[in-house]
């Protein structure tokens, strides 16, 4: 079996590429690529791999590091830049991918290859000394939080306190010589907290971080979100090496994430957050209050907007189902980076069903299959009910829908011990997708930044929990047991109500009323009923001849196409 697929734009994909080898980003990368859509080119190791690193790292390191030459070695012709050169240098992210999509579960890490070796010469490429910093910063934080496990939060200071020092309100506005303070106290930091200096030399920088994000399969998050879903533990994660796009290079650029129809309520139309000048991470880890969505990108940047309103279709085409992809924007120049099948809350799941059968993306009987693995006759949404009077204590940004209430808790494993004896309501300054256990057990999460299309919120909304994000009229307090809304204190135990509908947060637990989606399920039992009619009944089959029995052989399955496979079990 082949352990390295090299994929380049213009060139013939890897002849035995599939799903379980390469990954679900990795795979879904190619298709876009082949479908001539713009993507970045890359290279993936397989995930037989994550077996052999994990297992022995140190023995399977020289085979790890071939694989990275060879691989390496293409994306410097397709680029024209060299990795570790001093004037044109090739900068790479590194990122996982199992078979079966797990958001957020493992590491990335971005603008592998900057050192100071490296830093002059993407200067000369790039002529953008704020990009050049900026990108250096993010990666001493992102290689030290994976390879070294020290906290992005303590980085993430350095740049809040450089903030009030300068007195700027968002960390996009640091100059060039407040990037130069943070990025001199960032390498303090890694020297201070590892006993070594930072990782200078980039192959060494790039074998650390895939050995890293292969290490990152067993992380306990990685781990409970297995369980959850029920993925086997042997599986592995690819790992993909990309050459680096850059949203963070000004004004005309950023990065986003989109679904091709809201995954909370099921609606037809593109659900997106995108964060100028910036890089995917901002949008996805959930530390950053992301406040522009398609409307505003299509005020901006409208011809971005408008290639994402085509792509819209394409992928569903494609993949014959909702899409959650993410993407970047270099000084006005779409790329692609990943797409998957998106999560969705099991109301929007029936909804999107019935729409893909209206829409001839798929059969009724393709959505029977699907629908095989919903919850039908469970499936509901709370509402607010009409009566129900009360005054809001702030409004955050919904990333899912229905109505929640329970008791505040601050701290994960206290809520995950508390929500086994009534409903919890998870409050968090930054929801992390180590959180997960906590989300899983609450009834309802609430955050003070963080965007709809984070990690964390796509694992609350596919937990079909009630979510709110981004409420910046919400003060969770250093104590950890209790928050503030404006001048309204909450301690750990009070009673709240989270409707993530209207993005309102009341006091106390308010009156609701139950909604199923009989329309959707409705149409759903149709199909079964058509179905069932098309059936002869066993009886007017007649029993077949002795010499038909023998010619039909014994009974045989047949594995389904790639594109079959990636669109029933990739998301």
């Amino acid at each position: 079996m082949n352990d390295l697929y090299i994929c380049v734009p213009g060139e013939a994909a890897p002849a035995d590429a599939g799903l379980d080898t390469m990954g679900n980003k990795a795979y879904g990368l190619l298709r876009l690529m082949t479908l001539g859509l713009p993507v970045p080119p890359f290279f993936t190791l397989s995930t037989a791999l994550c077996g052999e690193v994990l297992k022995d790292a140190a023995a399977a390191r020289k085979r790890i590091r071939d694989l990275l030459v060879r691989g390496l070695g293409r994306l410097e012709t397709a680029t024209s830049r060299g990795f570790g050169a001093a004037r044109r240098p090739l900068l790479v992210s590194v990122r996982s991918g199992a078979a079966v999509s797990m958001p957020g579960m493992m590491d990335t890490i971005l603008n592998i290859g900057l050192c100071e070796g490296t830093l002059r010469g993407f200067l000369r490429a790039t002529g953008n000394p704020r990009l050049v910093r900026d990108c250096y910063r993010r990666l001493i934080r992102d290689f030290s939080g994976v390879v070294n496990n020290l906290p992005a939060g303590e980085f993430d200071a350095l740049m809040d306190r450089q903030c009030e020092t300068d007195q700027v309100p968002d960390r996009r506005e640091l100059d060039t010589a407040a990037l130069d303070r943070v990025i001199h106290d960032s390498l303090e930091l890694v020297l201070s907290r590892t006993g070594r200096p930072f990782v200078e030399d980039p192959m060494d920088q790039l074998i650390a971080a895939a050995e890293a994000v292969f290490r990152s399969w067993e992380s306990d998050k990685a781990r409970e979100y297995r369980r959850l879903h029920h993925i086997a533990d042997s599986a592995g994660t690819a790992v993909t090496v990309q050459a680096m796009v850059f949203g963070n290079s000004g004004i005309d650029s950023g990065a986003g994430v989109g679904f091709t129809r809201d995954p909370a309520s099921g609606d037809d139309r593109l659900y997106l957050d995108f964060a100028f000048n910036s890089q995917g991470e901002d949008v996805v880890a959930g530390r950053a209050v992301v406040r522009h969505d398609a409307k505003s990108l299509d005020a901006r940047l409208p011809a971005v907007a408008a290639k994402l309103a085509r792509i819209k279709g394409l992928l569903e085409a494609e993949f014959h189902d909702m899409q959650d992809f993410e993407f970047a924007v270099e000084r006005g120049e779409l790329f692609l980076l990943q797409t998957r099948n998106g999560k969705r809350t099991p109301w929007a799941a029936a909804k999107i069903l019935v729409a893909l059968v209206r829409d001839g993306i798929i059969t009724p009987a393709q959505a029977l299959q699907r629908a095989d693995a919903l919850p039908l006759t469970t499936i509901k949404r709370l509402r607010l009910a009409p009566d129900a009077d009360a005054s809001p204590l702030c409004r955050g940004v919904s990333a899912g829908t229905g109505v929640a209430s329970g008791v505040a808790v601050f701290d994960p494993k206290a809520a995950v011990e508390a929500a086994r004896r009534r409903p919890v309501i998870l409050i968090r300054h930054d929801l992390l997708t180590e959180d997960i256990a906590a989300i899983a057990a609450a009834t309802g999460v609430l955050s003070a930044v963080g965007g709809r299309t984070s990690h964390a919120a796509v694992v609350a909304r596919q937990l079909g929990k009630a979510c709110l994000v981004g409420c910046t009229g919400l003060n969770v307090r250093s104590d950890g047991h209790s928050c503030s809304f404006g001048d309204v204190a909450i301690a750990e135990g009070d009673t709240l109500t989270i409707d993530a509908d209207s993005g309102f947060v009341y006091r106390g637990a308010l009156p609701v009323v139950t909604e199923t989606p009989d329309k959707e399920l409705a149409e759903i039992e149709s199909w079964r009923h058509a179905a069932a009619a098309a059936v002869p009944a066993i009886s007017d089959l007649g029993q077949p001849t002795a010499a038909g029995a023998a010619e039909a052989g014994p009974h045989t399955m047949t594995a389904p196409a790639a594109s079959d496979r990636v669109a029933a079990g990739a998301g």
